[in-house]
């Protein structure tokens, strides 16, 4: 398969199969069809002796991808929601099948990587951030939950940061999405071409060996034993709790704690109490597929919602950054509101058994 055009440029360069997402000037937002695109590239591939190694990349300088293609999300939204609902299914099934792959997949997390860009990403056998690498789930910000597995994911982080950053919606650093687990190792955005041409004269592992370098101290890591004191809470309001005595207690943590409350107060409420219940969740789930299913069910009725809508138009359509969001306190959202969430009856991504 060799294809340069379009939105998703596949091609084999030797021995390596290379798919690079080619919407630079939406920094490769993805959407249905280069979800549909990539899982074929990657299922002709996976059965191809002449394929060892597969490299995933963005095109242009800002970034892997900036997430999901929420103007279409929006769009789609206020006509009934029927191609998000296809979009998604693609997509968790592509995660799913990166996170199986059977031959090294390494994916470069140069520049922007947020959203569906950690789910196409943090899933693969070898990933690759730089000194560039801005990688987040942002998505309380837009009235929804860290998807694309992100809750499995951040529920195995270390603590409770991966808590952290999904309530947040923090974007952290490569030496902060390594310690996070949703990368491996930091090579100099310098060496990336280097290390792919490595990836097909040598293998995987040798190639991320010769060129990862130490990353700087991870901030997260610092400020673990804080961050572990605030988050562990299964409650939203106790969280904020937390993190107002920290900020007022004097310690050096005062103004990290101080930007964790704020990001929390402007994030959707229904999304921050979905979100703390779906990580929690997540850390008894065994596989990434369950956490997938769980995932589906609450984007599906996040769909439905005022906030999904409302969030994109706020930050992203109008940009007025000024959501009205329903209901507009965390005090308001009840536990009956969030049980909705996670009650969709939609034909989920994978089998339930």
């Amino acid at each position: 398969m060799n294809d340069a055009a379009g939105e998703v440029i596949v091609r084999v360069d030797g021995t390596v199969g290379r798919i690079t997402l080619n919407r630079p000037r939406a920094i490769n937002a993805l959407n249905y069809s280069m979800s549909v695109t990539i899982a074929a590239a990657l299922q002709e591939w996976a059965d191809d002796n002449s394929v060892t190694a597969v490299v995933l990349d963005g095109a242009g300088e800002g970034g892997l991808c900036a997430g999901g293609d929420i103007r279409a999300v929006y769009a789609d939204a206020t006509a009934g929601g029927g191609e998000t609902i296809a979009f998604w299914r693609e997509e968790y099934r592509l995660n799913a099948a990166i996170a199986h792959y059977p031959k090294p997949c390494v994916a470069i997390m140069d520049g922007l990587v947020l959203g569906g860009g950690v789910g196409l990403s943090a899933h693969a056998s070898h990933r690759v951030v730089t000194e560039r690498s801005i990688v987040g789930m942002p998505e309380v910000g837009i009235g929804l939950i860290p998807d694309v597995g992100g809750t499995y994911l951040l529920s195995r982080s270390p603590g409770w940061t991966g808590m952290y950053a999904a309530l947040t919606g923090d974007r952290v650093d490569g030496a902060d999405a390594i310690y996070l687990g949703l990368a491996d190792v930091l090579v100099e955005s310098s060496n990336v071409q280097n290390l792919i041409s490595a990836v097909g004269s040598h293998c995987a592992d040798q190639a991320l060996r010769d060129y990862a370098v130490k990353p700087p101290a991870s901030r997260l890591a610092g400020g673990r034993e804080w961050i572990d004191r605030c988050f562990e809470s299964d409650c939203a309001t106790e969280i904020l709790a937390n993190l107002d005595r920290e900020v007022t207690g004097g310690s050096g943590s005062a103004k990290m704690a101080a930007s964790a409350a704020d990001a929390i107060r402007a994030a959707s409420p229904s999304a921050v109490k979905v979100t703390l219940r779906a990580v929690r969740q997540a850390r008894s789930l065994s596989t990434l597929e369950a956490a997938l299913n769980v995932e589906f069910a609450v984007v599906s009725a996040a769909l439905r919602s005022h906030d999904l809508r409302e969030g994109i138009r706020a930050q992203v359509i109008d940009k007025d950054r000024s959501p009205q969001w329903r209901p507009a306190a965390l005090s308001d959202v009840s536990a009956a509101d969030v049980d909705g969430y996670f009650a969709s009856v939609l034909d989920l991504p994978f089998p339930t058994s």
